[in-house]
C-alpha cells in the first residue's frame, strides 16, 4: 500500500500525504463528492477529477499486484522459478510486461511446438538455433521415427519449436510492440460484393491511417463495420521491417543451412503467432482507448445537459406534439405535480379553433406561466400555433430525447399508475423545463442521446462513468429534501436506492422534513450515511436556516460561534455579506476543521443555497421548419445538441441536426470542439451543404465570424449567440451580416 501511494503521488505530481488522505477516506466509506466538498483540509483541496484519478490509479495498481502474485505462484508451483526470472518479474512495470514474461509458462492448448518436442525434435531445434555450419539433412535423418517420417518433417518440427520460442521471447515482443506503436497502420477494406450493403461505411472501403494518429471515432466506426461483416481489418507495420527486427535479434552467423532454417522459423513465427497476437493486443488497446475517449465525450455532454439552466418553480403547460394522434397536453403546478390532462388537434384546420379555446381555458384556470413543447415531430408547428394565440406567455421548445423511454419505464408507472404513456411523456417534457437534472436522473443516461458511438463502447465502463457523472452533478447542485424523487435522492452521497426509498416513506409519514437532524430517524440511515449526505440535502423554510445551505452540520458550531462573536443570531448572519467580510477564518480553525473548510463556510453563508446552474434564456429558431426549407448560404440561429471529437451537432429547427465540423468552428486551430462550444450554446451558423436524400446538413460557425487580424489584435465576432435571427441568403457573408445588423441592431 505504501509503495502504491508513492507511485500515485509521483505520477499525479501530488504530495504523498494527499494520496494517503484520499485513500484513508475511501477506506472509511467516504464518497468522492463528500471528500471534494468537505475534506479539503485533509486532501489539500483536491477536486473530484483528481480524487477519481487516485481511485482509478489505485485500482490499476491493485490489479497489477494481484496478477504479479498469481504469476509468481504459478511459476513457482511449476518448479521453474529462478533468481533471474524473479528479478525480471520484479522489474516489470506494467501488466503487459508481466504477461510477456509469463507467456512461456502459461498453460496452453497443445501446440505444434509441443508435438515436435514430444517427437524428440528439441535437440535438433537447438542445433539449428546455434547456427553452426553443418549438413542438416544428414543430422535430421537421425531424428526420424514412427512419428517423424521424413527429413522435411524433422526440419519442420524443429522450426515449429524455434517459432514458438521466438514468439515467447519477451525481448522480441517488447521491440515488436514498439515497432507497432511507431509504424503500424490501421487498415480496412470492404469485403467483396458488400459495397451496396455497406454504403454507410464508404469512407472505410480502402482506408489506412497510422495507429498513433487515428482518432477514436474512426476506430469505432471501422470496428462496427468489421463486426457487422462489411469490412476486413488489419493492424500491422511493414512485414519486412518487423521480420528484419526479429532477425537482428536471432541471426548471429552468416548465411548457411541452419541460418536459412532460423529465418524460415522467424517468418513463420511472425505471420502465424506474433502478428495475430500483437494485432489482437493493439486492436484491444485501440478499442479501449477509443472507448475511453468516447465515454469521456459522452460524460462531458451528459454533465453539461444535467447542469442545463432550469426554469425553476413555475406553473407549466406542457405539450407532447403529434399530427394524426393529436397533441397531449398537461398542466403542472410549481412543484411539477400533475393538475390536468387534455388532448387537442391543431394540425387539422377544422379543429384548431376548438384547440385554441381549450388552451386559453387551461391557461386561465391553472394560472399557467410558461409553455413547454417537445421538440420532436410537429414541435415547431405546435410552437407556431401557440404563438398565434397571442397569450403573451414564454414558450420553450424542450429536448424530448428519452421521454418515450421514461413514459414506459417502471419509474413512470410508479409515479403515474393511472395515466397512459402519452400523459407521462408530456409530464416529463414539462418537468425537464422546470428542472432538467431532477427529471433526467430518472432515465438511463444512454437513452438521452448525447453520446458518440455509445452502443459500441464497453458498456460496464460506460455505465460506471455515467453514474459517476450523475452523482457529481446531483451533489454539485444539491437536493431539496422535501421535493426530491427517489431517483434523485439515490444519487446523493451516501444514500443509494434503499435509503432513498426509506427517506420518501418517512417523508410521507411526517409530512415534510423541518430539520436535517430528522434524517437520523430514517431506517438504515446511520451516522456514516448522515455524515456523507447531510451537506448535500437542503431544507427550505426549516427550523435552522443553515439546513437550506451547503454548510455541513459538523460546521454548525463554528457558525454559531461566529454569530456569537458578532453579537447576532445565525439567521441575521446568513446572507449578511458585510458582516461576513469581517470574519477572519484562521480564528475559528479547530483540530477537526481547517481554514479551507471555514473559507467555504463563509462563502456559502454569503449566498446560501446558490444554484450553480446558469439562468434560462428564451430562444427562437428562424422561419424554417423542414430540411427542404434549408438553403445553402442561409445564416440561421441554432442550439448545440451534441458534441463529439469531430464536431458539434446543431439544431436549426428543421427536425434534422446539422454538423459543424471541428474545422468550421473557429478561425483558430482546435482539436476538441469543447474548447469553444458547450451543450445548449446558442450559435449563429451558415448552411454550407444540404443533402436531402441522406438527411445531412453541413454548417459553419466560422463563416459567420470575421477572421482574426493577422498580426496583433483580438478576434472579432459578428455572432450574437443569443439573439434569434431570420435566415439570410447571400453570397457575401459581410453583406449578410450587415443586413442582420441593420434589421436587428448591433
Amino acid at each position: 500500500m505504501n509503495q502504491f501511494e508513492q507511485i500515485i503521488a509521483g505520477k499525479m505530481n501530488l504530495k504523498r500525504a494527499q494520496v494517503e488522505a484520499v485513500l484513508a477516506l475511501f477506506a472509511e466509506g467516504a464518497t468522492i463528492p463528500f471528500i471534494a466538498r468537505y475534506r479539503k483540509d485533509k486532501t489539500g483541496a483536491l477536486d473530484e477529477v483528481q480524487i477519481q484519478q487516485i481511485q482509478d490509479e489505485m485500482k490499476t495498481l491493485t490489479e497489477y499486484a494481484e496478477r504479479k502474485e498469481f504469476i509468481i505462484k504459478t511459476i513457482t508451483e511449476q518448479g521453474k522459478m529462478t533468481v533471474d526470472l524473479q528479478g525480471r518479474i520484479d522489474r516489470a512495470i506494467t501488466i503487459t510486461d508481466l504477461e510477456d514474461i509469463y507467456l512461456p509458462y502459461k498453460p496452453k492448448r497443445k501446440t505444434k511446438a509441443q508435438t515436435a518436442r514430444e517427437n524428440g525434435l528439441e535437440p535438433l531445434s537447438e542445433l539449428i538455433l546455434s547456427q553452426v555450419p553443418t549438413d542438416l539433412e544428414s543430422v535430421a535423418i537421425e531424428f526420424l521415427n514412427d512419428k517423424v517420417l521424413t527429413v522435411d518433417d524433422a526440419l519442420q518440427g524443429a522450426r515449429d519449436i524455434i517459432a514458438e520460442q521466438v514468439n515467447e521471447d519477451a525481448t522480441v515482443r517488447a521491440k515488436l510492440r514498439k515497432c507497432f506503436e511507431d509504424t503500424a497502420t490501421f487498415q480496412s477494406k470492404v469485403l467483396p460484393e458488400k459495397e451496396a450493403e455497406a454504403i454507410k461505411y464508404k469512407d472505410y472501403f480502402d482506408f489506412s491511417e497510422p495507429i498513433h494518429k487515428i482518432p477514436s471515432h474512426r476506430i469505432l466506426a471501422t470496428l462496427r463495420g468489421f463486426l457487422e461483416g462489411h469490412l476486413r481489418m488489419n493492424i500491422a507495420p511493414l512485414e519486412e521491417e518487423a521480420i528484419d527486427l526479429i532477425e537482428n535479434i536471432y541471426i548471429k552467423e552468416s548465411l548457411n543451412s541452419s541460418v536459412e532454417q532460423v529465418k524460415k522459423a522467424i517468418k513463420d513465427s511472425y505471420k502465424r503467432l506474433l502478428h495475430p497476437s500483437l494485432e489482437t493486443e493493439f486492436r484491444t488497446t485501440l478499442k479501449a482507448k477509443a472507448d475511453e475517449e468516447a465515454i469521456n465525450v459522452f460524460a462531458e455532454n451528459l454533465k453539461q445537459l444535467l447542469l442545463s439552466a432550469p426554469l425553476g418553480s413555475k406553473r407549466v403547460l406542457a405539450i407532447d406534439p403529434g399530427y394524426r394522434t393529436g397533441c397531449k397536453v398537461v398542466c403542472l403546478d410549481e412543484q411539477g405535480a400533475l393538475l390536468k390532462t387534455s388532448l387537442i388537434y391543431i394540425h387539422e384546420g377544422n379543429k384548431q379553433l376548438e384547440a385554441g379555446y381549450i388552451i386559453k381555458d387551461l391557461v386561465a384556470k391553472y394560472n399557467i406561466e410558461t409553455f413547454a413543447i417537445g421538440d420532436g415531430t410537429a414541435g415547431r408547428e405546435t410552437e407556431q400555433f401557440i404563438k398565434s394565440l397571442q397569450l403573451n406567455i414564454p414558450i420553450f421548445l424542450v429536448n424530448e430525447d428519452g421521454a418515450s423511454i421514461y413514459s414506459a419505464s417502471e419509474v413512470a408507472r410508479e409515479e403515474f399508475p393511472n395515466e397512459d404513456i402519452t400523459v407521462r411523456g408530456s409530464v416529463s417534457i414539462g418537468r425537464r423545463l422546470m428542472d432538467p437534472l431532477a427529471e433526467l436522473v430518472k432515465l438511463d443516461p444512454k437513452s438521452i442521446g448525447v453520446g458518440q458511438y455509445q452502443h459500441d463502447v464497453n458498456q460496464s465502463r460506460l455505465k460506471e462513468k455515467l453514474d459517476q457523472t450523475v452523482v457529481s452533478c446531483v451533489n454539485q447542485v444539491g437536493v431539496n429534501l422535501n421535493t426530491a424523487s427517489k431517483n434523485l435522492l439515490s444519487y446523493v452521497s451516501g444514500i443509494g436506492n434503499t435509503i432513498a426509498e426509506n427517506i420518501i416513506n418517512h417523508r410521507n409519514e411526517i409530512g415534510k422534513f423541518t430539520s436535517r437532524d430528522q434524517l437520523m430517524k430514517v431506517p438504515r440511515l446511520g451516522g456514516k450515511a448522515f455524515e456523507q449526505c447531510a451537506g448535500f440535502l437542503r431544507i427550505k423554510e426549516g427550523t435552522n436556516p443553515l439546513d437550506a445551505s451547503s454548510v455541513h452540520p459538523e460546521a454548525y458550531p463554528i457558525v454559531k460561534k461566529i454569530a456569537a462573536d458578532l453579537n447576532v443570531d445565525v439567521k441575521e448572519l446568513v446572507g449578511n455579506e458585510t458582516l461576513l467580510k469581517t470574519v477572519e477564518p484562521k480564528k475559528y480553525v479547530t483540530e477537526q476543521i481547517g481554514v479551507l473548510t471555514i473559507q467555504d463556510v463563509l462563502k456559502e453563508l454569503k449566498k446560501p443555497g446558490l444554484d450553480p446552474r446558469s439562468s434560462l434564456e428564451q430562444f427562437e429558431f428562424a422561419a424554417i421548419y423542414k430540411i427542404d426549407d434549408a438553403q445553402v448560404g442561409m445564416i440561421v440561429p441554432g442550439v448545440v445538441t451534441n458534441i463529439t471529437r469531430f464536431g458539434a451537432f446543431v439544431d436549426i429547427g428543421v427536425k434534422q441536426d446539422g454538423l459543424v465540423h471541428v474545422s468550421e468552428i473557429s478561425h483558430t486551430f482546435i482539436t476538441d470542439p469543447n474548447e469553444i462550444l458547450k451543450l445548449n450554446d446558442k450559435v449563429m451558423v451558415k448552411i454550407t451543404e444540404v443533402d436531402i436524400p441522406r438527411k445531412r446538413i453541413a454548417l459553419s460557425i466560422k463563416q459567420t465570424q470575421e477572421a482574426p487580424a493577422k498580426k496583433g489584435g483580438s478576434r472579432q465576432y459578428n455572432n450574437d449567440r443569443t439573439k434569434p435571427q431570420q435566415p439570410v441568403e447571400s453570397n457575401n457573408i459581410n453583406d449578410a451580416l450587415s443586413m442582420l445588423k441593420k434589421k436587428f441592431g448591433k
